[in-house]
């Protein structure tokens, strides 16, 4: 085994010594037992993640899918108020004009009476001294 010292010589410059802490090991440097570990920690790092936002993602979808159903229905719902709505806006406004055919008649017909009461109190000027005559029940 070969020994490692505590000091590690740059091109073998006394001058320029590097000198290990304490409570470094001897082979610090060598990182080949670190890589693995890492890699395998990020592995499952990334792998939970993807599980994490897999999950969440089908949980959004099922909410939307909800949501949109519930948005459905309410807009069915306004349609169908809406719908009668139009219906009865439509029975008024047909409502509305045969109420003003039958205003017009009552029109004409409240003239044409008048036009009778009229000539009744003219008959019944003229036709007054006829009731001196006629005998009395």
């Amino acid at each position: 085994m070969v020994q490692v010292s505590r000091f590690w010589r740059k091109d073998e410059d006394p001058g320029s010594e590097i000198r290990c802490a304490g409570s470094q090991d001897d082979h610090w440097y060598d990182r080949r037992r670190v890589v693995l570990p890492a890699f395998l920690a990020g592995l499952v790092l990334a792998f939970s993640a993807i599980v994490f936002a897999t999950v969440r993602g089908v949980g959004l979808w099922r909410q939307m899918k909800r949501t949109g159903a519930a948005f459905s229905d309410e807009l069915s719902s306004f349609d169908e108020r809406a719908a009668r709505a139009e219906r009865l806006l439509a029975e008024a406004d047909r409502s509305n004009r045969d109420l003003e055919s039958a205003l017009a008649r009552l029109r004409v017909s409240r003239a044409r009476l008048d036009v009778l009461l009229g000539s009744l109190e003219g008959a019944q000027r003229r036709t007054r001294w006829l009731r001196v005559l006629l005998p009395l029940r």
